[in-house]
């Protein structure tokens, strides 16, 4: 911890002066996110499946508006997400899935150079384009949507006027329901860790 504090401040004393924040003001953010799921991702068939879902990284885009200087509201969306489902080690199926999140989020510094934020909101994620391979070629799996708290945290750092760059990351419940030809098999238990950087503009 002890090296990160004079680099805390060496950063701050480099950065611009910031726009301070206003209500009213909206900030669109472009990045690259990764969706990194929880390791144990539960069992399908009874307990007799242990089940892996891979990581994913790809673009994203937020839009945040400012109800007051210290509060607003975002909107958290991206391309689809893909990923690579194992059941005990072996690819089993690949599916998209795209998971929009709107927050509330408290700004500590609105005015501030550095400007670390929390959040907490509602996350819903959609699965489709599922490719069954391997132990499920032949079948038809299907993943029901997921409604889930998503919770949120991040610092944004003031780069010229109304730009800014903010790396942050998201805890995100999410849980669906597996078939298999109309069966129910389980619960796939993902609950993600989704971090990354993005360039804002405030305006």
């Amino acid at each position: 911890m002890k090296p990160i504090l004079p680099l805390a401040l060496a950063l701050a004393a480099v950065l611009p002066t910031a726009h301070a924040a206003q209500a009213g003001d909206w900030e669109v953010k472009l990045g690259v996110h990764a969706v990194d799921p929880k390791s144990d991702n539960g069992t399908l068939a009874g307990g007799a499946l242990k089940t892996d879902v891979g990581s994913s990284v790809r673009p994203t885009i937020s839009l945040e508006y400012r109800i007051t200087p210290n509060l607003g509201v975002e909107v958290l969306g991206a391309l689809p997400f893909q990923h690579d489902v194992r059941l005990d080690g072996a690819k089993a199926a690949s599916v998209k899935q795209l998971p929009p999140t709107v927050s509330l989020q408290w700004h500590f510094l609105p005015d501030g150079r550095i400007d670390p934020f929390v959040g907490l909101g509602l996350n819903y994620t959609r699965f489709f384009s599922i490719d069954e391979k391997g132990p499920l070629a032949g079948t038809r799996l299907d993943l029901d949507d997921s409604w889930g708290v998503a919770a949120h945290a991040g610092v944004a750092f003031a780069l010229a006027d109304r730009w800014s760059l903010t790396t942050d990351v998201r805890w995100i419940r999410i849980r669906t329901d597996a078939k298999v030809d109309g069966a129910k098999v389980g619960t796939v238990d993902i609950d993600p860790l989704v971090y990354g950087l993005a360039v804002g503009y405030r305006f």
